[in-house]
């Protein structure tokens, strides 16, 4: 079961963040508020022109620190390896990782390392991506951005579901339960890092637009979130006191959740953590 972090922290000081998935949306969102708030904010995102326009609004913002960016591909291995080892040169401490980088694919499509685009952007490069970056994170929090939709059919023995006809949201919804899984049994390894995941709501991003049939839905649905809005849980998981917060918990508006039976499985956790190990090279 998740316990509370008792460990004590200054609130008072700048923390070092890194955001991926920061070049527009939430991501883009949650980094100009954390930056404006004075944290030393690192941006991570895969298209160039984007994550430079993103790093000029965000060095507009900060109040602090001179925010920087990284640019990285999720559906590359080896760049979030070689983002780690930048990550770690330019940062001896990290306080807040927020595995933020998703995509939801209107096809299947096979990454380079051999699994399905989705699962791999959305789950094993921040899988890898916070591992390699364990020793700067010791003391800090890990955030994961999930979703209301995690009521996927995840199969550790299967993480792309090749077995499985290709549907997208199925796909995306998997990936998501992967993040709350992936939370818990963080927490459970790792005591000593914060690690929490929230649902930001159905926000209205760039999120889907290679979709026909889901991309025009977040263009023209009027009752969407800002990204703003939907970055309001991250930015206070970054911050808020440790001895508030649950380690392994599931936050949507800044409360705590309980997320659906299929991402609250321990032995089902467990699995997925070895399963994500071997699948991206690591002992």
């Amino acid at each position: 079961m998740p316990a509370e972090n008792e460990s004590v922290e200054d609130l008072t000081a700048s923390r070092t963040v890194v955001v991926t998935g920061a070049s527009s949306g939430i991501g883009l969102a949650a980094a100009e508020e954390l930056a404006r708030r004075g944290h030393q904010v690192a941006l991570v995102g895969r298209d160039k022109d984007r994550l430079d326009t993103a790093l000029s609004l965000v060095r507009q913002a900060a109040s602090g620190p001179a925010p920087a960016a990284f640019q990285a591909d999720f559906a590359v291995l080896d760049e979030v390896r070689a983002l780690a080892e930048r990550l770690a040169a330019a940062y001896p401490r990290i306080d807040v990782l927020a595995n933020n980088a998703g995509a939801l694919i209107p096809r299947r499509v096979t990454t380079v390392d051999g699994f399905e685009a989705t699962i791999q952007t959305n789950h094993l490069a921040s899988f890898l991506l916070t591992h390699l970056l364990r020793e700067r994170l010791v003391g800090g929090r890990v955030v994961n951005t999930s979703s209301q939709l995690h009521r996927g059919l995840l199969d550790p023995d299967d993480l792309s579901l090749a077995r499985r006809r290709y549907l997208p949201l199925l796909m995306y919804a998997s990936s998501k339960q992967a993040n709350i899984l992936f939370t818990a049994e963080a927490a459970r390894r790792w005591p000593d890092t914060l690690s929490t995941a929230f649902a930001p709501g159905t926000v209205r991003t760039r999120f889907g637009n290679d979709s026909w049939s889901i991309g025009p839905f977040f263009r023209v649905a009027f009752w969407l979130r800002t990204p703003a809005k939907g970055a309001e849980t991250l930015v206070w998981l970054a911050e808020a006191p440790a001895g508030e917060l649950v380690n392994g918990g599931y936050y949507a508006d800044r409360r705590l959740r309980r997320a659906r039976s299929q991402a609250t499985d321990p032995a089902l956790a467990a699995r997925l953590w070895d399963a994500s190990l071997a699948a991206v090279g690591l002992t």
